[in-house]
């Protein structure tokens, strides 16, 4: 993969002025990530897969036997770990939300959600054709993997683009958890997947949105897999290129593009070009 274009961007936390300052914003889509995560977790990582042109009204039937199959080598798997909390890539997560203040046993990170489900003998339904490959990828790799609506996101506050970032949140910020119409109270100072003010995913890889969620009219997806090069990062490696295969094989992606985000290339472009 090629380097991640840089952005002409304002200072993070800058808000936008009016619509003005996205003039031709809407023929760029970006995934940008807060210099203060680095600085807190300098071995941040993110695996990005963009597919688009996907029909996700056909019934899942394959999608399903291959989340069956990752349910069932997941639970094989775990038959030898005495805790799910001691899985390295699991305890990873718990350290890093310790680190920033966040109880792991009251917020535990999506994937330490999942395995925990298999472990006391439930199951993951069939959602729809991309929410099951996610889970999918997600279990075989042992990683935190999303999937975001591309065509919901919103101007940013930081570039004349639309898009997502990770970023503290701030004052007017709104979140509605999946599955509620109700609006929840997000303190300020907390690291988010937000698009404009609308926040997508709740401390890091915790709690999604409503806004946003995968549905059978989705046809194009922003999937980030999260992790820590010195942990977790070749199997972030590892699930992007087997999501992206999967896009294609699967999900009969039109166009599937991969990305990689750490301190060193803290932003991609998703969709068009960056500004001269």
């Amino acid at each position: 993969m090629a380097a991640n274009p840089p952005i002409n961007r304002v200072p993070f936390g800058t808000p936008a002025q009016s619509d003005m300052d996205f003039v031709g914003g809407t023929d760029m889509v970006i995934f940008a990530v807060e210099p203060e995560l680095f600085r807190v977790f300098p071995d941040a990582c993110f695996g990005v897969v963009v597919a688009e042109g996907i029909d996700n009204r056909v019934p899942p039937g394959d999608t399903v036997a291959g989340l069956s199959a990752a349910i069932s080598a997941a639970q094989a798997r775990l038959s030898s770990v005495p805790e799910v909390r001691e899985h390295p890539h699991v305890a990873v997560w718990r350290q890093a939300f310790t680190t920033i203040g966040w109880n792991p046993n009251r917020f535990p990170s999506s994937i330490e959600a999942l395995l925990s489900r298999l472990a006391k003998g439930h199951t993951l339904p069939s959602v729809n054709r991309v929410v099951d490959v996610a889970n999918t990828v997600s279990l075989r790799h042992v990683v935190p993997v999303g999937a975001h609506d591309l065509n919901s996101f919103n101007p940013l506050l930081v570039a004349p683009a639309t898009g997502i970032e990770i970023r503290r949140s701030v004052e007017g910020d709104t979140f509605i958890p999946f599955g509620s119409a109700e609006f929840e109270e997000v303190p300020a100072g907390e690291f988010v997947y937000v698009s404009g003010h609308e926040i997508r995913t709740r401390r890091w890889v915790w709690r999604q949105s409503e806004k946003g969620k995968i549905t059978e009219s989705t046809t194009a997806v922003f999937f980030p897999i999260d992790g820590f090069a010195g942990t977790t990062g070749h199997a972030v490696r590892d699930a992007q290129e087997d999501l992206a295969r999967l896009c294609s094989e699967l999900l009969g992606a039109r166009s599937v593009r991969r990305f990689w985000v750490d301190a060193g290339s803290p932003e991609a472009v998703l969709v068009g070009h960056p500004y001269a």
